[in-house]
């Protein structure tokens, strides 16, 4: 993982290891039929009222996995069992490749997938397929925002505070590195004091106390963007939700258990009835080289953490996570994972709403508008493990703005889906007509997310081709005006020389360019009377 608040990483290069780590998928589950005609058995009751206000369905993924299966996987020679996840009814597994691949011989075991793609015989494997609003209330709140007034107000959810829209009622889950103080320190003390501060869990100690791993203090610099309050000094944006804490990563090496810790995270978070999952992690490589991914990796369905991210999203969670701090970096640059999930994605602006260089730019591996949306993450305000207020730097602090955010929204707006509602903010964004690979569809006003809501108005209308990125290293997409579905797209080189000629449709409408060479073309794009003339750069 990368802990998304900006540092600098040293890599280093193992050439041999004894131990590998891999996934273990079962055969089958017990007591499915009986779990799923008692769901409370299997989770709490503001899950399963969550999931029946939203129509999500309880399934076979809700279901724990067999924990006779997971004895037996203990008592194999050699073999460690670090994590388990019932939505792919699997293990995470440390042992020899040997030892592992012996495990195939269990009756139990469909399969293995080793974290080192080289050592399979296949592919990895791919993720499981994927009202009325709350009346306005007379009487206003006012807080005096103080340092947080900036990232605060750059994306106008003071407006929704002012109409008592504060998180209230809604349970954001922290997925992150270590959250020391926070039980104690004055921060929080409004947060406790509400009750709002709920148990949580450190899945790297397998350690109730999540409080007792001080080794990093990550968690409570992000945490404090959403849920601090220090009067008239600090105010995050969603200072009345609840919040669970849950330590995922271990900041002391980058191994692909953590991605397990993540999804057993989320999928407790689900269980519980949690609303919004924040998360300012990321993974791209790892101690050991062999575990790492490619840019290529990063279409959001395989990477384990990315397929975990949609999963919780189709159980009706909404995730937002930070797009990543590769914006630097000349050999990756992009997003990482979970980021590339189908999740709400965050880059970073500074404080006068500009892109920060650092922040990791789209799009996804199969070209899908990433980041989705952009909060202050250069010179964002934190509060410290010490209690002091201070500024920092990272697209960590984006994510958890733009979360705390989400809630105020989504009180405001309780029937509607979580897709429903990061639909809403991509469209009340400053860049939704026009998305780019650094800011994606820009940044979120969420008074306009409220009142696009409230007044039924129709998405904006967009009147004229568009390309997507711009420039290219080789594949685009064209965007459509509204109400066209067909399209014909022809490119000429700088000589005059056309080079392609393509009928487009609203569904087919990704142009291939890789193998042209580097350089400007001019396109040319047509649909009855509507027509459009572009300058393509590849790059």
């Amino acid at each position: 993982m990368k802990l998304f608040l900006l540092l600098t990483a040293s890599l280093f290069l193992v050439p041999l290891k004894a131990q590998e780590h891999a996934w273990v998928y079962f055969t089958d589950k017990p007591n499915v039929a009986q779990s799923l005609s008692n769901p409370i058995s299997i989770l709490t009751q503001r899950a399963i009222d969550r999931k029946n206000l939203h129509s999500v369905a309880i399934d076979e993924r809700d279901v724990p996995v067999n924990e006779s299966y997971i004895a037996s996987l203990k008592a194999q020679t050699g073999i460690t069992v670090r994590a388990k996840s019932k939505w792919f009814n699997s293990a995470h597994v440390i042992g020899s490749v040997a030892n592992i691949n012996a495990l195939t011989g269990l009756a139990f075991v469909d399969r293995v997938v080793f974290a080192d793609d080289a050592l399979n015989s296949g592919s990895k494997s791919s993720s499981t397929t994927l009202a009325r609003p709350s009346d306005k209330l007379d009487a206003q709140i006012e807080f005096t925002y103080g340092n947080t007034a900036n990232q605060v107000q750059q994306i106008n959810i003071d407006a929704l505070h002012a109409l008592d829209y504060t998180g209230e009622g809604l349970i954001i889950a922290v997925l992150d590195s270590g959250f020391p103080n926070v039980s104690t320190m004055g921060a929080f003390q409004r947060l406790r004091d509400n009750g709002d501060l709920l148990n949580g869990y450190d899945f790297v100690n397998r350690n109730p106390n999540v409080y007792a791993y001080t080794g990093n203090n990550h968690g409570t610099l992000v945490l404090s963007t959403m849920a601090g309050f220090v009067n008239n000094q600090f105010v995050g944006t969603a200072p009345d939700a609840s919040y669970y804490l849950f330590r995922t990563e271990d900041a002391g090496s980058e191994t692909p258990v953590e991605e397990s810790y993540w999804v057993e995270a989320a999928e407790r978070a689900d269980s519980l009835g949690v609303d919004i999952i924040n998360t300012s992690l990321g993974y791209n490589t790892f101690d050991d080289a062999s575990y790492d991914y490619s840019t290529s990796d990063m279409d959001g369905n395989t990477a384990f953490i990315s397929q975990g991210a949609n999963i919780a999203i189709e159980k009706g969670i909404l995730v937002v996570t930070s797009a990543g701090n590769a914006g630097n970096d000349p050999t990756w640059g992009i997003i990482t994972a979970p980021a590339d999930a189908n999740v709400l994605t965050v880059g970073a602006v500074n404080a006068s709403g500009n892109y920060a260089s650092f922040s990791s730019r789209g799009p996804s591996a199969d070209m899908r508008v990433k980041p989705d949306v952009m909060a202050q993450g250069s010179g964002s305000t934190v509060v410290t493990s010490t209690n002091v207020i201070a500024t920092a730097n990272g697209t960590s602090f984006s994510s958890p703005i733009m979360a705390g955010a989400v809630a105020c929204l989504w009180q405001a707006l309780p029937n509607r889906t979580n897709v429903e509602i990061m639909q809403l903010v991509r469209e009340a964004s400053s860049q939704f007509l026009a998305p780019t690979i650094q800011i994606g569809y820009g940044i979120p006003n969420f008074g306009d997310a409220l009142n696009l809501a409230l007044n039924t108005e129709a998405p904006p209308v967009q009147n004229e081709f568009k390309v997507f990125p711009n420039p290219t290293t080789g594949r685009f997409q064209v965007l459509m005006p509204t109400g066209t579905n067909r399209a014909l797209i022809e490119m000429y080189d700088v000589l005059g020389k056309r080079v392609l000629k393509k009928e487009i449709s609203s569904t087919n409408n990704f142009i291939e360019i890789g193998s042209f060479q580097k350089g400007v073309y001019i396109a040319q794009i047509a649909s009855g009377s509507t027509k459009k003339t572009l300058k393509i750069v590849k790059q």
